[in-house]
């Protein structure tokens, strides 16, 4: 059987609906219409194959797109018709479309007393800025084949844009200062079940271009990631289904680096808690032909917490993100398809920077890593330049000392 390219689903069935603005679709046009723009044959499509913990027949590919319709309806992007089972349509909102910024353009969309809010693009928003800038934290658009509303680069592109979007903010990153970027494992070679290795190129371009040092590769866990890749795990089957995604940490000055986990300490286990209120090991051994070492006494001293593992296990919604969706919703707003996590920002901002420090997002989306930077006590400049998300992102920061919202940024003809 000759294999499909690595199917994202997502993309292709966004662009089903709004290549039909002005009609619903039905399920079966659905997926006819995403089956024939991925490349597969109506039989691969329907080919049903056990799932779930009882084995039902089911068809992967149908489930995927199902799956994406209720992302797009959580988005404010597409609604049931009423009384129509399996039909669906664009929102009102979702067919004016999104604004995107002009080029060389910058606007203040709105601030609080602690951060700023910028309509633009990345690194020419920040042209003349004196501040220093103590962490840089983004999530940039992913290389996928597929692109997104908001646009993305190629896999062999991203070295370049990367590079050129870090390079002019080097000159004001502290050398106590952190980069931060949250990537994507998940892509592979074209019609190949095999990963791309942007990743190590761009790893070894930061170094080599930049001066910048590899601190630690953060494993991110989401266990609510949605199934995938499809083809490859689902259907071809020499795949797992994907629950994780790095985070590239860079310092400019590794040793000069202010990271503390101190911070960032969790509570001890409870088998941990019991072994320090019992005075500590009583047993003396060695493991690893004596590289590690048990006395008695040992972990006896209490502590405020336990130092943090490198894997950090964090859903994708939270109590803020179900709020913040609302918002949108009743300001007739889409949500950002790709949302970054309050915990995941307030984690790496917390552990990397202190109070007062300036933290700054290059593609900020919905903003959560100000909102986090916001509750942390930290100073922050996010920028994104799609105005639909500089406008929602302001229902985050409602209550917040100083909020100002910029009464001339409303949704109008793109710019």
């Amino acid at each position: 059987m000759v294999q499909s390219p690595q199917l994202d689903l997502f993309p292709l069935v966004e662009a089903a609906f709004r290549n039909c603005p002005d009609r619903p679709l039905a399920n079966a046009e659905l997926y006819r219409l995403v089956g024939a723009a991925a490349g597969l044959q109506d039989r691969e499509v329907h080919a049903k194959q056990p799932i779930g913990a009882a084995g039902q027949p089911r068809s992967p590919v149908t489930r995927e797109i199902r799956w994406h319709q209720q992302t797009l309806k959580a988005c404010g992007i597409l609604e049931r018709v009423p009384h129509e089972r399996g039909v669906w349509q664009l929102t009102e909102k979702a067919k004016r479309g999104m604004h995107r910024a002009a080029p060389q353009v910058t606007l203040l969309g709105f601030s609080t007393s602690l951060g700023l809010a910028l309509f633009g693009h990345s690194p020419q928003a920040l042209q003349g800025l004196e501040e220093r800038i103590d962490l840089v934290l983004t999530s940039p658009p992913y290389p996928l084949q597929q692109p997104r509303g908001y646009g993305n680069p190629k896999a062999s592109e991203f070295t370049d844009f990367i590079c050129r979007t870090i390079e002019p903010l080097l000159g004001n990153l502290a050398s106590t200062g952190s980069l931060v970027l949250n990537l994507s494992n998940d892509i592979f070679l074209h019609r190949s079940p095999a990963r791309s290795t942007y990743l190590e190129r761009l790893v070894i371009a930061l170094e080599d271009r930049l001066g910048l040092h590899l601190m630690d590769r953060l494993v991110w866990e989401n266990r609510s990631k949605a199934p995938g890749p499809l083809h490859w795990a689902s259907l071809s089957r020499q795949q797992l289904n994907v629950a994780w995604e790095p985070c590239y940490w860079f310092s400019p000055d590794p040793l000069r680096c202010k990271a503390n986990n101190r911070r960032v300490l969790v509570p001890h286990s409870d088998r941990k808690a019991r072994l320090i209120a019992a005075g500590g090991e009583t047993r003396q051994t060695s493991y690893g032909d004596g590289a590690y070492r048990l006395r008695p006494g040992s972990f006896a001293a209490p502590t405020e917490g336990a130092i943090p593992k490198n894997v950090l296990q964090i859903g994708h919604s939270c109590r803020r993100s179900r709020e913040h969706r609302k918002a949108l919703a009743a300001a007739g707003l889409p949500a950002h398809s790709a949302p970054f996590p309050f915990a995941l920002a307030d984690f790496l901002i917390r552990w990397l920077t202190e109070v007062d420090d300036l933290v700054v997002d290059l593609f900020a989306g919905r903003m959560m890593v100000g909102r986090a930077a916001e509750e942390a006590g930290r100073r922050w400049i996010c920028v994104e330049n799609i105005l639909e998300h500089v406008m929602g992102a302001a229902a985050l920061f409602r209550g917040f000392d100083g909020l100002w919202i910029n009464p001339a940024l409303q949704p109008r003809p793109p710019l």
